[in-house]
Order: structure tokens, then sequence, then C-alpha cells
């Protein structure tokens, strides 16, 4: 994208130069634009391409590995199709949502329409705005495509399309802006969240079970056992998001020094523990480790140290990966064996409430006296809770409204669910036309 300020400024040098002449006004704007920072815009060029890779293929492995062969294709496809639709409404209007200029502390202004108007260099960064824009994209990409574990087996393609697609502007984008964005609850409040423990993991979560209890429960559960299908194949997507995940949290540090260093480090070591602590707490329970309760409990690790990567200690971190495990994993059973509610791939037990229990535990590892960076001035281990609760609390309801009224009003136009025979028969065939694996 051509940068006109920047080719202002180089036109008017050799005049200063040669003439002594003062540069007009707008020139010496120009000049004073910050220089990128060659090595940040590389690594976060790098994170970009890594979360991504979180999306296509890691998620859309994790996902179909779990779900029943005749419906493994229809999960890659709804990974793929949300993760092109969310992309191309990022560019039209999701960035300036926001990340435009703030205008009232809620939603920002439509300044960066199509991407236009984007300066050299983000304020207060040292990289490329566009580059920041491109790291934001693969955020509002995985988001709505996280949901996707929620309705497997049995939602329309049609609405899973339109659903997501306003969901990204209405629910992610605003969410995005009011932590990330200059909004009201980091402004205002004083919340923090790390690289999405709360714009992430909380919206997409508690979105997930909103719509789970929408749709319904798929033919037979709880009743029927739905194994997994191919559990080599979530392995396989559970390793390609942990390595993506750096880019995810390592990334969010927007710069490549020790902050993305500190994060990646506590991203793996919260992965490690949380995995380790889920086949302990399954040899307990139901006397074997399994190949997806490791990768199960590497994701809660993952999403629950998220809000805090950048923040906490390394010894912290080990406390977040041993909460993760055993909180999510008492999540799961109270969902889906105590309260029955057909959330398929577990994504509220998992990405939910590992995103906020990770939140909500950084008001207290936050403090100095724990290894973490300190509160900002004027914020106490007490405010910081506060804050942390608030904005948790009030992201979860927003979420959870906006998602309902999104949802009924798209099953207005396109049924939410497909037919019984449908669903029997699988969704690779009779959405698609196709079959994941031909045996002949």
């Amino acid at each position: 994208m051509p940068n006109f300020r920047s080719f202002k400024a180089a036109f008017y040098a050799p005049l200063l130069t040669l003439a002594a002449l003062p540069l007009p006004a707008s020139a010496q704007d120009a000049g004073q634009i910050a220089v990128s920072d060659s090595g940040d815009t590389a690594w976060i060029l790098t994170s970009a391409a890594l979360v991504l890779m979180m999306s296509l293929p890691g998620l859309g492995l994790f996902y179909g590995g779990l779900v029943r062969t005749k419906n493994f294709l229809s999960v890659l496809i709804q990974c793929g199709a949300v993760a092109a639709v969310a992309s191309v409404l990022w560019v039209v209007i999701g960035y300036s949502l926001a990340f435009g200029q703030v205008s009232n502390g809620w939603l920002g202004n439509g300044m960066y329409w199509m991407l236009g108007n984007l300066g050299n260099v983000r304020e207060g960064l040292t990289i490329p705005e566009s580059t920041f824009a491109l790291f934001q994209m693969t955020f509002a990409v995985i988001t709505p495509a996280l949901m996707v574990g929620a309705w497997v087996d049995r939602a329309r393609f049609g609405w899973v399309l339109a659903f997501c697609a306003l969901w990204g502007l209405v629910v992610y984008a605003p969410v995005a802006h009011w932590m990330w964005g200059g909004g009201i609850l980091s402004s205002a409040f004083g919340a923090l969240d790390f690289a999405g423990g709360i714009v992430v993991h909380t919206t997409a979560g508690v979105s997930a079970l909103v719509i789970a209890l929408l749709l319904g429960k798929r033919d037979g559960f709880p009743q029927k056992l739905m194994l997994p299908h191919a559990p080599a194949l979530t392995m396989a997507g559970a390793a390609l998001l942990w390595v993506g995940w750096f880019g995810f949290n390592g990334g969010s540090a927007l710069t490549a020094t020790d902050d993305a260093s500190s994060a990646i480090i506590n991203t793996h070591v919260a992965a490690s523990v949380a995995a380790l602590t889920w086949l302990l707490v399954e040899k307990f329970t139901v006397g074997k480790a399994t190949s997806v309760g490791w990768a199960t409990g590497a994701i809660a690790g993952l999403a629950t140290i998220t809000p805090a990567a950048g923040f906490v200690s390394p010894g912290a971190a080990i406390l977040f990966g041993i909460a993760a495990a055993v909180v999510c994993y008492g999540a799961i059973q109270l969902v889906k064996q105590k309260l029955h509610i057909d959330d398929s791939l577990d994504v509220f037990a998992v990405h939910g409430v590992g995103g906020i229990i990770g939140s909500i535990m950084l008001g207290v590892f936050l403090s100095s006296d724990l290894g973490g960076t300190g509160y900002a001035e004027g914020m106490t281990m007490g405010s910081q809770l506060i804050a942390q609760i608030v904005a948790v609390g009030g992201v979860a309801l927003f979420s959870a409204v906006v998602s309902a009224i999104l949802a009924l009003m798209v099953s207005v136009a396109i049924p939410m669910r497909v037919s019984a025979d449908e669903e029997r028969e699988g969704l690779d065939i009779t959405s698609h036309g196709e079959r994941a694996w031909e045996m002949d």
C-alpha cells in the first residue's frame, strides 16, 4: 500500500538541502512519522502466519478428529469458510470498528473503511499499521471459528456463515475495541487482556454455549456414545494449535523483545503443565490417560494463560496450567454429564472457562511480589481483581444476549439446524455432496 506521507517527505528533502527553504507544514508532519523497526515487523508478520495456521489447519484437524466420520469434512469446510468470511469483513469494516479512533469509548469509527487511511506506524508501536491490521485480522478469524465446535453434526452451513459474519462485527469487533482499541473496559476500568482471554475465549466460549442451547442436542445425546473418529488427527491439530499459539501470545507483545520471549515461555509452560495434569486426572477418574485428554488439556492450558501470558512469571504459569486442567475438566463434567448441554466439542468448558479463570487469576498474579509486571499506577490487587471480574462479566453477558438475538434473527431466513434425516446421514454428504474418506 503506497504511503503518500513518506513520499512527500522524500520529495521535499532534496529541496530543503538545495535551497535551505522551510518545509511546508504537511511535509514537516510527514518528517516526524516514526520509522518502523524491521525486526519487530518481521516477528509480527511471522506471528500472523502462525495464528492463521491455528485456524487453517490446526483448529480444523483438532475439531475434525473429534467428530464422527460422516461429519469430518463439514467441520473443515466450516472452519475454512468462516475464516474467509471473517477476513473479508475485517478488511471492509471490522478493523475500523475495533481499532478506529475512539469516538465514545464503545466503538471505533469508520476511518479505516476498506483499510484505507492507514498510518505509517501505529501510534505507540514500532510496526507499520498494515502489519498491525493483518495480525489483528487473524484473531478476528480464529475467534468465530472456535464456536464451530459447539454445533458440529447438526448446524446448517448457510446459517453458520451468516451468523458468524454478523457475530464478528456485532460481538467480536466491539469487545476488541473495549479491551484493545482504547475503549471503555481498558480506559475506564483498567481491565487487562494480554492476548485474548476476554476478547477471544470468553466471547467465543459463552456464545458457543448459548448456540448449543438454542440448537438443542444431537440425535442420541447423551445416551449414545459419539466417539471421536480419529484421535490421531486431533493430536496433530492440537500440536499445530500449540505451536501456533506462540504467535498468538508471543506476537501480542507487538515487539521482538523480552516481552515476546516471556509470553512464549509462559504459554509453553502452562500448556505443558495442563496437559500433564489432565492426564493425571484422567488416570484417577477413568483409569486411562488418553490422547484426546492430552490434547484437550493442552488447549485448556493455552486458553487459560492467554490473558496473562505477558504479565506473569513462569512460576505463575505453572499454577495457571494446573488450574486450567482441574477447572476445565470439571466444567466438562458439569456441562455434559450433569446439565446435559450438548456443547459438542466443549468450546465453553475449555475455551470459555479457561479464558475466564485466566482473566481473573491475572488480577492476583500481576502483582510484582508474585513475579508479575506489577499493577498500573493507582491500581491494587483488589481493584485489578474487580476490573477483571467486571470485564469478564460484562463481556460474557453481552456475548450471550447478542449471540442469541443474532442466531434467532438469522434463523428467520436460514434454519439453524439440518433435518433429522440429514443429521443421521451426515453433513459431509447431505450438505456438501462429498465424503472425507473414500474407502473403495
